[in-house]
């Protein structure tokens, strides 16, 4: 974890989406793995411990992959892009289209594939979810299903995340509880 603090004192572009995941461990994953012990493996967990452990590294990358959506324009007005060089290349996009604060339709359909990547890591982290100890088990989820609005919410702002903050409203976040409950 500290080494990706340090990494934010020097480091401000990705070249590529391995360099960002590392990342992305560093500051989300090592979190979601020192909390597994913490909240506990359910007695009756089906899933082996590496099992959980990886869910819960998949859930901070996750939350970390969602944050950096979320806070591309932030991001941005500090000089930092925590997006893949590369894949904005494919797209042909560049660390000008970032800082014109401009939402095209290549930003559109880059944003389109960013969020598929994070979903990924939210799916791969469901089942570890539901092995946790009892007690916690719900905050988890809540966790989870919050990200994941926080995705749902970049969409519903046209994908314009360099000029706009995706937020989940109180009332939204209330009437998620009662899902996260019953998933967990």
């Amino acid at each position: 974890m500290l080494e990706g603090m340090r990494m934010d004192t020097w480091k401000s572009r990705y070249n590529n989406f391995q360099e960002l995941y590392l990342y992305c461990y560093y500051v989300a994953g090592t979190v979601g793995l020192m909390s597994v012990p913490i909240m506990g493996i359910a007695e009756e967990s089906k899933l082996p411990a590496q099992s959980v452990y990886n869910s819960a590294l998949y859930l901070g990358i996750g939350n970390q992959l969602t944050n950096i959506l979320r806070d591309v324009g932030e991001d941005a007005s500090r000089g930092r892009i925590y997006l893949p060089q590369d894949e904005l290349a494919q797209f042909g996009l560049c660390d000008e289209d970032v800082f014109g604060i401009k939402v095209s339709d290549r930003w559109r359909e880059f944003m389109k594939e960013q969020i598929k990547r994070a979903r990924f890591y939210f799916k791969l982290a469901e089942d570890g979810a539901s092995q946790l100890h009892k007690a916690s088990r719900w905050p988890v989820w809540s966790s989870l299903l919050l990200y994941k609005k926080i995705l749902d919410a970049i969409e519903d702002n046209g994908y314009d995340n360099l000029t706009r903050r995706a937020c989940v409203g109180k009332t939204e976040k209330l009437l998620m509880l009662p899902l996260a409950y019953t998933r967990a």
